[in-house]
């Protein structure tokens, strides 16, 4: 083979796959900082106030806004644009997270000017979240991967952020303070704004609708995404399911495991050490998905990974005290967790039309997140009424009930089946 000719064919082959690799890159930074700020704003709020309740009113303001936007923001990317959206939203959630260490530093961040800026912040990351999804299938044709494969690396990169920052937030909260931990996330969602608008083109994007976006046309984008999830009882499985256990997912983060660390370990550290341990395990269990994913059958490896990412450490916090024990049961929650995005992550690719990807993917999210604002209210409320053990408990049997459904429900079978070539889902899983 002329060496010329090599060279130009790898050159090509790696221009073309810049997309997807500067969209990764831009989430891996993203979920960095945010990963870090998600331990510094509950163990500020916590330490500040004493307050289980106000730790989840806090998460409460940041996440309702969030859900909101991922449900009403799919005609907006669809007209504005999918990379337009992403690098403004997350320009917008730099400024909003850096004024909180900025407000700080100067004795004027009362509760409700942290809920505030906290609320801007979720609102703009949920329409930039919105938008990096629609991104991901783009990036991968432009770059000739298999969609299950850049799903899986997508998920990859999001675990790994998450590894690294929660395992550093613990350290930098006790040596920089929570205030400097918030400002990284600032810095983080700036820099994933600028990978992007770099990196990723506009072809990376579906083409945008051109009809004017009166209310009325509006309120028809959003009926069309809620309607054509209707026509498969599938995603509707996933997106109840889903639901209860990040509703699960929220309260414990946010509000439990601080609330656990505080009362029996009494050192920050121990935060960072077992979201290290979720997030390491997340990251082998999405590599291992990534790498096995199109040779083992969706439903078996969706079904354990539910089964072992929620109701075991629930339980485990609840009857010990024992950090060891309970960074051991995190690795095995994290490897659930990390084989459970690109499967289903792939599954959604593959059954929505790309026309229609931003505001049924949208739909779907807000559908699957509506339960997170309550999480961490339902969780603080329940430790205020019954004791942290209690509490644990009854989050570990509801965990349970919830991870029963694709053992139990006939619409998860449909998992493993070969969407139509249309991306109607109608007939394939109803």
């Amino acid at each position: 083979m002329d060496p010329e000719f090599h060279r130009r064919e790898v050159m090509a082959e790696s221009l073309s796959r810049r997309p997807l690799t500067g969209l990764l890159a831009a989430q891996l930074i993203s979920v960095l900082g945010t990963s870090m700020s998600a331990l510094a704003i509950p163990w500020l709020v916590l330490t500040s106030t004493g307050s289980a309740t106000r730790t989840g009113m806090i998460a409460f303001a940041e996440m309702a806004p969030y859900v909101a936007m991922q449900a009403l923001g799919g005609p907006l990317v669809d007209r504005v644009g999918a990379r337009r959206i992403y690098v403004l939203g997350n320009a917008a959630a730099a400024v909003a997270i850096s004024a909180i260490p900025a407000l700080y530093a100067i004795d004027l961040l009362p509760l409700g000017a942290l809920a505030g800026l906290v609320a801007a912040a979720g609102a703009v990351r949920g329409l930039a979240d919105c938008a990096g999804q629609v991104l991901v299938p783009g990036t991968a044709g432009l770059g000739a991967v298999p969609l299950e494969r850049a799903a899986g690396l997508h998920g990859s990169v999001s675990q790994t952020g998450l590894f690294v920052g929660a395992s550093a937030a613990g350290i930098l909260v006790t040596v920089l303070g929570a205030p400097t931990v918030v400002l990284v996330d600032g810095i983080s969602f700036a820099l994933a704004a600028a990978l992007v608008a770099l990196l990723v083109p506009v072809a990376a994007q579906p083409q945008q609708l051109q009809r004017r976006l009166s209310t009325r046309q509006y309120l028809a984008d959003l009926n069309e995404g809620v309607r054509f999830i209707r026509t498969s009882r599938l995603l509707l499985a996933l997106a109840a399911m889903i639901a209860v256990t990040n509703l699960l997912d929220q309260g414990i983060n946010a509000v439990l495991i601080p609330v656990w660390v505080r009362d029996h370990l009494h050192r920050p550290q121990a935060l960072g050490l077992i979201a290290g341990a979720l997030g390491a395990g997340a990251i082998i269990g999405a590599l291992v998905a990534a790498w096995l994913g199109p040779r083992l059958p969706r439903r078996v490896v969706f079904t354990i990974g539910v089964l072992i990412a929620g109701a075991p450490l629930s339980l485990v916090l609840a009857l010990t005290h024992t950090l060891p024990l309970a960074l051991i049961v995190a690795f095995i929650a994290g490897l659930g967790t990390g084989g459970l995005n690109p499967i289903l992550n792939a599954v959604l690719y593959e059954r929505i039309p790309p026309q229609l990807r931003a505001r049924t993917l949208g739909a779907l999210k807000a559908g699957a997140w509506i339960g997170t604002p309550v999480g961490p209210l339902l969780a603080g409320s329940l430790i205020e009424a019954t004791g942290l053990r209690t509490t644990l408990l009854a989050f570990a049997v509801i965990f349970l009930a919830a991870t029963t459904a694709p053992v139990l429900l006939p619409a998860m079978r449909t998992m493993n089946r070969a969407p139509l070539q249309s991306g109607e889902p109608a007939a394939a899983d109803n």
